[in-house]
């Protein structure tokens, strides 16, 4: 067993949790709408046409945010086809999955789905085919209160009280040349820029997110971000990251250590804001939107495109095993550590598309391996992110270089009491006795719940006739002596231990 220890103490925090990192997406992609969120034929479909089981497993998820409705649809979508009568909506080409778009689910179908979930949305606007008008038209229509033409469509499609979205994305990975409208980063500042000031002259208090590089290997990447926002910087609060993780050549080593590059991505981008920022002699700091982020295996949907027009084809519907679910973890943790800065995040899809649950038609819906260090991470993440100290041996990783076997974050719930520790081991074939020193937080700490996600099979995933093969077990021999916290960790395994105040002991 290898050794590793980490030190926490409640006066050396980061920043408080934001409930918005624990986003998702929605994009008309694949079977994310239609036979996901929307199957109005499925047995437990309400009468808005809403699969009840995936609201249930939404609402267990602790999803707190979905972007919407794209994603690369977004850059060739018309709003307009998706309200007023169904009936007369049109069928339309997506270009960016080369599918058809019934539009039958539109913005009034998706809002009320979002209700049900209990989510925000943050709703993304066509800057790719469209621009300020279109822009300007969506808004309306969404929070309006009443007497202008978009306001009454709104209340002739059913809904009086305006939707009061607060947080906008202009357009999507604009800076790649595969996105429906294209543009160089001067093109999209400046249309950004005039959009942003036309949407605040609406409604000033608006959120808005300016679109950063789609991936940290773009050779624009950092000079898209810095003349972008030379151009957005006082218009806009966020800047978007977006970025995907899969196993390359087998090498899992390299895999299982993908938040290094997340930390180096979230880093990079933070710098080259505040470095115009300082340029620009502006007060203000930007926050990041980590609005896409998960396991993709990308190699493989290439290879497999589809190529004629289809509604809702079969898309990236990765199986996810074990190694996954550990990575999906450790990016968890990488968000939370960066709490100063990202305080959304979106984890890209909700439903049956590079997704933590998975549904079959007219039959049951699942969860995938990653959906357990989601949910678990949203729901016992409270209060404030704190410094974690750590010391743990080292591996050696092809692509990073030498990476330590552990990583950890931490949160602490002043209300509560409660501390709540997630870690992960890198290792492929070492255990960890892990020693988590809680002198700084008084006596009284016990473990409350733990959970570790590890398996023999790290290629054991959760099927359609195996929907639980995976799950979380309780943490091993995790106990708490003379204020020091003890578990062991497995190899490749993902680990969450939450502390609470004993009944006996005051907080303080």
């Amino acid at each position: 067993m290898l050794s590793a220890t980490l030190t926490l103490n409640p006066a050396f925090t980061i920043a408080p949790v934001s409930r918005r990192t624990f986003g998702s997406f929605v994009e008309h992609m694949g079977r994310c709408v239609y036979t996901g969120i929307y199957e109005p034929s499925h047995p437990t479909a309400d009468a808005d046409g809403f699969r009840a089981d995936v609201l249930e497993l939404t609402r267990e998820l602790g999803v707190s945010l979905v972007r919407y409705p794209g994603g690369n649809f977004v850059s060739g979508y018309r709003w307009e086809d998706g309200v007023g009568p169904v009936a007369d909506r049109p069928v339309r080409r997506d270009l960016a999955w080369h599918s058809l778009e019934t539009n039958e689910v539109g913005i009034d179908e998706f809002m009320r789905w979002a209700r049900k979930a209990d989510v925000e949305i943050m709703y993304a606007v066509n800057l790719g085919t469209r621009g300020v008008q279109e822009a300007l038209d969506v808004q309306e229509y969404l929070n309006h209160p009443d007497r202008t033409r978009l306001a009454l469509m709104r209340q002739a499609n059913g809904s009086a009280e305006p939707y009061g979205v607060t947080l906008f994305c202009l357009g999507n990975e604009l800076d790649g040349p595969w996105q429906t409208g294209h543009k160089t980063a001067r093109e999209y500042g400046r249309l950004a820029m005039e959009t942003a000031r036309a949407l605040r002259s609406a409604e000033p208090w608006l959120e808005l997110v300016a679109c950063g590089s789609s991936s940290s290997s773009m050779p624009t990447f950092a000079a898209w971000e810095a003349e972008v926002l030379e151009l957005t910087y006082d218009a806009v609060d966020y800047i978007s990251a977006h970025a995907y993780y899969e196993p390359i050549d087998g090498d899992l080593g390299s895999f299982l250590a993908s938040a290094v590059d997340m930390d180096h991505f979230i880093n990079s981008v933070a710098a080259t804001a505040d470095s115009v920022g300082a340029k620009l002699k502006s007060p203000k700091q930007l926050k990041i939107s980590f609005d896409e982020w998960n396991v993709w295996y990308q190699s493989a949907f290439q290879a497999k495109q589809e190529t004629d027009w289809q509604v809702a084809p079969r898309v990236i519907e990765d199986c996810y095993n074990v190694v996954d679910a550990v990575v999906v973890g450790n990016l968890l943790i990488s968000l939370l550590r960066h709490s100063d800065r990202v305080t959304a995040a979106c984890q890209a899809q909700l439903v049956n598309v590079i997704a933590p649950i998975r549904t079959e038609p007219g039959g049951p819906a699942w969860r995938q391996t990653i959906f357990h260090p989601f949910a678990l991470t949203s729901r016992l993440a409270r209060g404030e992110v704190l410094r974690v100290e750590t010391q743990a041996p080292s591996y050696p990783t092809a692509r990073y270089g030498s990476v330590p076997v552990l990583d950890a974050v931490a949160t602490h719930d002043a209300e509560t009491g409660d501390v709540t520790v997630f870690v992960v081991n890198r290792h492929l074939t070492d255990g960890i006795d892990l020693a988590v020193s809680l002198a700084g937080f008084g006596p009284g700490l016990q473990v409350s719940e733990s959970y570790t996600l590890a398996d023999e099979d790290l290629y054991a995933t959760n099927t359609l006739d195996d929907p639980d093969r995976v799950v979380p077990s309780p943490a091993k021999d995790a106990d708490v002596t003379d204020g020091i916290l003890r578990a062991s960790l497995p190899p490749v395994s993902w680990t969450a231990i939450r502390l609470s105040v004993s009944p006996h002991r005051p907080i303080q």
